[in-house]
Order: C-alpha cells, then sequence, then structure tokens
C-alpha cells in the first residue's frame, strides 16, 4: 500500500483477484499491437457492463499486479492505452518513458525534503 492513498492502493481483494483479475488478465493478453490498445476508462466501463463493480485506480492495481508478475508479456501504455506491443521500439520508449517518470518523482522528493529541512 501507498501511504495516503491506503484505499486504492490496498491489496486486492479475493472477489478482485479470483474474478476481476482473471478477466482483466485474459482481455490484456488479447491487445496485440497499438492498434488494439485499450483505455483504462474502457476497461472500466467494459466491466461495468457486465455487472462488474470496479474504479480505474483499482484496475490499474490490477495492471501492475499483471505487469511485475509477467502474466502478460510486454504490455505497455500510450495514450491510446494498454496494448501488447509487437514492436521492440515500443517497449524501449516506454521503459525510457517508466525512467523519465520515475526522475521526475524523485526530483520532487529531494526538492520536498529540503524545503522541509528549511522549515
Amino acid at each position: 500500500m501507498i501511504r495516503r492513498f491506503e484505499e486504492i492502493t490496498k491489496e486486492l481483494t479475493d472477489y478482485e483477484r479470483d474474478y476481476v483479475f482473471p478477466l482483466i488478465v485474459k482481455g490484456l493478453s488479447g491487445k496485440v499491437g497499438v492498434h488494439m490498445a485499450i483505455t483504462n476508462s474502457k476497461i472500466v466501463h467494459s466491466l461495468k457492463a457486465r455487472d462488474i463493480k470496479t474504479s480505474a485506480p483499482r484496475v490499474r492495481k490490477m495492471i501492475h499486479a499483471i505487469r511485475v508478475n509477467h502474466l502478460v508479456p510486454l504490455l505497455v501504455s500510450s495514450s491510446k492505452g494498454y496494448y501488447v506491443a509487437t514492436d521492440i521500439k515500443d517497449v524501449e520508449e516506454y521503459i525510457d518513458s517508466l525512467r523519465q517518470r520515475a526522475e521526475s518523482i524523485l526530483s520532487i522528493r529531494d526538492a520536498l525534503a529540503k524545503q522541509l529541512e528549511k522549515k
């Protein structure tokens, strides 16, 4: 869980793990190529159409678990949504994007820590 975001980053519930998670794994496995990308909001909408209640943050939590457990290899995302990359360049660009975002977060952390030291 991430502090200050406990409710949306808590561990998957039994329902999410046993029922929703497998549906998302199966659905994303078929999104091969950028032309098949699906957005988070579309995933949520599709699940709600099946009377499955979830939220965008919980879908992100499940997608995180899918990625770190290697359940859908080369699952990347772009402004078009989530998809299984077929082009190595897409994977390399996504990795670079992750690096840039991580560095941005760290620079904010460092700036706030320095500001706190001055108080």
